[in-house]
């Protein structure tokens, strides 16, 4: 049995409740280990990891203190958790579903600065050492022309995908089914995305749009 785990989520969910709030001062070893009836060992190996996650600090003769960015923390905790529970086909539905839908969006609020970026991530996917690299700057770009929506919502969702593919499964399903011709095929079906998009085409960016995630479903998953 893990005795420090009461102790852990007892701090977690009062921090997720609000009860522990930025600032706020814990108790101290001591008390935590008569009310646990767990060794200071035990409740310095929690503290360590809370602080290593950035929700609690410690200073010394001072005491342990709430983080201000705790919340923030915790928030980004969830979402990796929520994440990493998708599925990679559950995934390139909700992708072949929003991506080609937000294309007018991102044509009617894209900007000069935008293009750039939706352009160096296509150069830097290009020029990729490795497919682990290259996997990087594609899930980006596809975040860039997300965020060129100039959408907070949207925005949000994109993350939340992209975040999706950083977990294993996708990965190891991208690791073997990347050759280079399929490589790249992509990096050219980006390039024409981007092109389409730059050209305030909104027929042919969700035609694009659509091509590439079908293409890419037919080699990660088969169908």
């Amino acid at each position: 049995m893990d005795t420090s785990q009461p102790l852990r989520d007892t701090i977690i969910e009062s921090l997720r409740s609000g009860q522990l709030r930025a600032g706020d001062r814990l108790p101290t070893e001591r008390a935590f280990c008569e009310q646990y009836r767990i060794s200071r060992t035990t409740v310095r190996k929690v503290l360590q990891e809370l602080k290593e996650r950035e929700l609690i600090s410690q200073t010394v003769g001072s005491g342990t203190y709430v983080t201000e960015h705790a919340a923030q923390k915790l928030a980004s905790m969830a979402a990796d958790a929520s994440a990493s529970q998708i599925s990679p086909a559950v995934l390139m539905e909700a992708r072949l579903a929003l991506e080609p839908a937000i294309v007018e969006m991102v044509i009617g609020n894209a900007t000069a600065a935008d293009f750039e970026q939706m352009e160096s991530c296509c150069a830097k996917a290009e020029a990729a050492a490795s497919n682990e690299e290259f996997e990087v700057w594609d899930g980006l770009l596809h975040e860039r022309i997300a965020q060129a929506a100039h959408n907070a919502f949207v925005a949000n969702v994109f993350a939340l995908m992209n975040q999706a593919r950083a977990q294993g499964e996708w990965g190891m399903l991208k690791k073997r089914s990347l050759t280079p011709e399929r490589r790249l095929a992509y990096q050219q079906e980006h390039r024409a995305l981007v092109q389409a998009i730059k050209n305030r085409d909104p027929a042919l960016a969700r035609e694009r749009a659509t091509e590439h995630l079908l293409h890419v479903r037919r080699n990660l998953l088969n169908y």
